[in-house]
């Protein structure tokens, strides 16, 4: 038989199977789709209920939502700047994860960043662009070394990073706090209110921004797809990446591959932490939670952008697109005391969608022990 034959022969036998795989990938696509559908109907008829129930008009906080977030002037610029720091947030949380490693500590360690930051940029005389990269590079810092405090406790003490990381939370709250009884530290020299407040930040220790369209967002949109740029090349095109994703799947594994889960998993979390630390100097110096440091500055962007990265379910660009829309949802919410409904309902809208997200992943997950539990047998 001639070898053109024999490839003929070979080609359906080669092709079904293929075929097959791709009509498969099609068809879970398309459920996945429809299930991500019918979830966030579901969660925004429940959110329409309630307020229905409270004596609002559902279809005007969706539209003062939609008002606020993306339709009236200036607010999908007021939505991206938002997104900033919740993005950054969640990258760090992404790549500590696929080693295996949770760090749940980002309020803290993000608020020690701002406070890094804003200590950095008033008391330092330097020209706009250096002193924003230096007081940012101690904001990265900080907030790196916070979570190495969790990193050396896991490794030589075996302290679970889950709980020191979110102990650490509210130590840090009591140091910014203690921070803003003092001069010397953060407490602003002349103060006229009751509540103790920081410096305010000089005109060169805010970051630039960008115009467009007449909406005005920040440089730090840029550092923070730079960020999710870098991780997601990172976990997807090298070695790097490949022993990361090894560790978070099998320790012993990778052990016996020669990956170190002290030296890979101890410095996801540190950049965990730096990543954090920097969006805290990025929400200060973006100028959208005020001029000056304050102990709420934090103002749970640190929290929303752990549920960033969990609904991303590690995927970066999946993380910009949930970063938007928690964003918009912060964004949109002061919006709503027009409409005669208290503000927290965004916060219900917010956690409904939250459910209604990770009902899909739930189910295939599910889906696939039990399509694995079938193999088996």
């Amino acid at each position: 038989m001639s070898a053109a034959a024999m490839d003929a022969g070979c080609e359906p036998a080669a092709i079904g199977p293929a075929r097959r795989r791709s009509n498969d990938r099609l068809v879970r696509s398309v459920w996945m789709i429809a299930t991500y559908a019918t979830c966030i109907a579901v969660a925004l008829g429940l959110c329409a209920v309630v307020v229905s129930a409270t004596g609002g008009s559902a279809a005007k906080v969706f539209s003062a939502l939609l008002d606020g977030s993306v339709r009236s002037p200036g607010a999908w610029g007021l939505t991206i700047s938002t997104a900033t720091p919740l993005l950054g947030v969640a990258m760090g949380t992404i790549l500590a994860s696929k080693a295996g490693m949770t760090n749940i500590g980002q309020e803290g360690q993000l608020l020690l960043g701002a406070a890094a930051t804003a200590y950095f940029a008033t008391r330092l005389d330097l020209p706009g662009p250096l002193l924003i990269t230096v007081s940012l590079l101690a904001a990265a810092v900080i907030g790196g070394l916070w979570a190495g405090l969790a990193a050396l406790m896991k490794f030589s003490r075996k302290v679970p990073e889950v709980m020191s990381t979110l102990l650490l939370v509210y130590i840090a709250f009591q140091i910014t706090t203690f921070g803003l009884t003092k001069k010397w530290l953060l407490l602003a020299t002349v103060n006229k209110t009751r509540t103790n407040n920081g410096e305010p930040l000089p005109a060169s220790g805010h970051m630039p921004v960008i115009r467009l369209f007449g909406n005005t967002v920040t440089w730090g949109v840029v550092v923070a797809l730079a960020i999710a740029a870098i991780v997601g090349f990172v976990l997807t095109r090298t070695t790097v990446g490949f022993r990361l994703r090894m560790l978070g799947l099998n320790e012993r594994t990778a052990r016996r591959a020669g990956v170190s889960a002290a030296a890979f998993g101890g410095a996801t979390l540190i950049i965990s932490g730096m990543t954090a630390g920097l969006a805290g100097g990025l929400w200060l110096t973006g100028g959208i939670a005020g001029d000056r440091f304050t102990s709420a500055i934090s103002s749970n962007i640190g929290w929303q952008g752990l549920l960033v990265a969990l609904l991303a379910r590690g995927r970066a660009l999946l993380a910009i697109l949930m970063a938007f829309v928690f964003a918009a949802l912060r964004t949109g919410s002061g919006f709503l005391a027009a409409t005669g409904v208290d503000r927290r309902i965004a916060d219900l809208v917010q956690a409904m969608l939250v459910l209604a997200l990770l009902i899909p992943p739930a189910v295939e997950a599910l889906q696939n022990h039990r399509r694995g539990r079938a193999g088996a047998a």
